[in-house]
């Protein structure tokens, strides 16, 4: 609930005092900014807390508390989450019904059909509700940054071409014109070929430049060892011992 000062030269920005409360965004912004501030902050911590999650039901925005039975050692383990807005059970792993004895997976595939016009469709990694009203069939999620076709569900993580809109039961569904599927393949393969171009020209460069390389450090080594064989050779003699040999001899 508490933002620094964004001003550098702050007099409290040392100490780490200079912070903003809630009340003093809320006089400093209107009343819109700081509704939209609140909801951010709210999926803001939500998403990194573990034990809260939001309700998988359309247009319930309540926040669930994910609250293990005392018995329960396997924090991995999918547990029933209850939402007292509208009194749905849900798993606290695929987010779907919950599913007693029933693995999420098998759960899954046994789930009745989404058709593909469906305006919601859960994401295939982390199985979190996702809404798309129009624009482009590449998703990603927010949750979890995967990359996949709305129609299908099928991963698009490693097809930079896009060549899976090119056959199959999504050919051409991909929301965009030919040309802007060319122009972005164009663009791909221009920054395929520019990293290997850049490569190639810098291979010889390398192969050159290393001999000089290596000589320089075994010159700078050389002298190192040169310079310390010299003291130890030719230490001079002190004082001290140029009077007990000249005692010794007399």
């Amino acid at each position: 609930s508490l933002i620094t000062c964004p001003d550098g030269s702050c007099p409290e920005y040392e100490n780490k005092s200079n912070l903003i409360s809630a009340r003093e965004i809320q006089l400093l912004v209107s009343t819109d900014v700081y509704d939209s501030y609140k909801r951010y902050r709210l999926n803001w911590m939500v998403e990194r807390d573990p034990t809260r999650t939001w309700c998988p039901t359309p247009n319930c925005e309540t926040v669930c508390h994910i609250k293990p039975p005392k018995h329960h050692k396997d924090s991995k383990k999918p547990i029933p989450v209850h939402c007292s807005s509208c009194n749905k059970t849900f798993c606290s792993s695929c987010r779907r019904n919950w599913h007693l004895g029933v693995d999420c997976k098998k759960y899954s595939a046994h789930e009745e059909y989404v058709s593909p016009s469906s305006p919601i469709k859960r994401c295939p990694k982390c199985c979190i509700l996702i809404e798309r009203d129009e624009g482009c069939a590449q998703i990603m999620c927010r949750n979890c940054k995967h990359v996949f076709c709305w129609y299908c569900l099928a991963s698009l993580e490693d097809d930079f071409l896009l060549r899976h809109y090119d056959k199959g039961q999504c050919k051409d569904k991909l929301g965009h014109s030919r040309a802007s599927v060319i122009w972005h393949r164009t663009q791909v393969v221009g920054i395929f070929a520019g990293f290997g171009l850049l490569i190639l020209l810098a291979s010889p460069m390398f192969i050159l430049a290393a001999p000089c390389l290596l000589c320089c450090r075994c010159n700078s080594w050389y002298k190192s060892d040169d310079h310390d064989i010299s003291n130890e050779d030719f230490d001079p003699i002190s004082s001290s011992d140029i009077g007990v040999k000249s005692d010794s001899i007399l």
